[in-house]
């Protein structure tokens, strides 16, 4: 109990520690350069296993998109668990970065998700016929990047950033909804989609030749947005400094007497 008790207390410590932006930034410094090689070196071997794979004997060449579509996807409904988590930071715990990593991830779930749009339709012309039709999965993909776009809206909208966190936390809360729909709608209507091939407690039914690039793409996928998302709190965490900043400045210019100000 008293090891439990040490851990559990060691870890709300360094959860309160990011807190303080210098420590976080400092972290972020070290893990980017990081996380940037270990996703050059992944997406170099992932790529290069994909695009050596045989044809499929249904598919042909075009199973070769999977490569790139089926990560996007994994990651754009990654991307909002995570900004999900976050919204809880908000609410629950009042954490000051939270908001930060909302506003950071919203605009990589959004890329995340239009990648997989694209890709699905390329995909799907040859193999459907038709470049988009509205079974569930697509739909429900298509919701989640109008989502993505409502929550960067509402970001911008609202210039003050404390003001905005508490409204995006709640948005971004009822849109995980979408999520587990995303992810089961194969089960639970007819759609054009297969069902899941890898995430299965039994054996994975795709091939060993198609199935290792495509976990090293959807590897590589996950570095790349931990990457980027790191990047871009970085970025949200300057722009806060020199917002706070120039206030202060206008501030003090407001409050000198007229005959001094230049």
């Amino acid at each position: 109990m008293t090891d439990t008790t040490t851990k559990s207390a060691g870890f709300w410590a360094w959860f309160w520690d990011l807190a303080n932006p210098t420590r976080f930034l400092g972290i972020a410094n070290w893990l980017i350069p990081v996380l940037a090689t270990i996703t050059f070196i992944l997406l170099g071997i992932g790529l290069y296993l994909g695009f050596s794979a045989p044809q499929d004997y249904q598919q042909g060449a075009t199973v070769q998109i999977m490569f790139i579509h089926v990560p996007a996807s994994w990651t754009a409904m990654m991307c909002y668990s995570v900004m999900s988590i976050s919204a809880l930071g908000t609410l629950v715990w009042r954490h000051p970065l939270a908001d930060v990593s909302i506003r950071a991830a919203a605009p990589l779930g959004a890329a995340f998700t239009f990648l997989a749009l694209i890709t699905g339709s390329l995909w799907g012309k040859p193999m459907w016929g038709t470049w988009w039709v509205w079974d569930a999965r697509l739909t429900s993909v298509l919701i989640l990047f109008i989502i993505y776009m409502g929550l960067i809206a509402l970001a911008r909208a609202i210039e003050e950033p404390t003001a905005a966190a508490r409204s995006l936390a709640i948005i971004t809360l009822i849109g995980f909804i979408n999520i587990p729909i995303i992810k089961f709608s194969v089960d639970w209507w007819n759609t054009l989609h297969q069902p899941a091939s890898v995430s299965r407690l039994a054996k994975p039914a795709m091939d060993a030749v198609f199935l290792y690039p495509l976990l090293t793409m959807a590897l590589a996928y996950t570095t790349l947005f931990f990457t980027l998302h790191l990047m871009a709190m970085r970025n949200e965490i300057f722009r806060r400094r020199i917002r706070s900043m120039r206030m202060s400045a206008a501030r003090k210019f407001e409050n000198q007497p007229v005959g001094k100000r230049n």
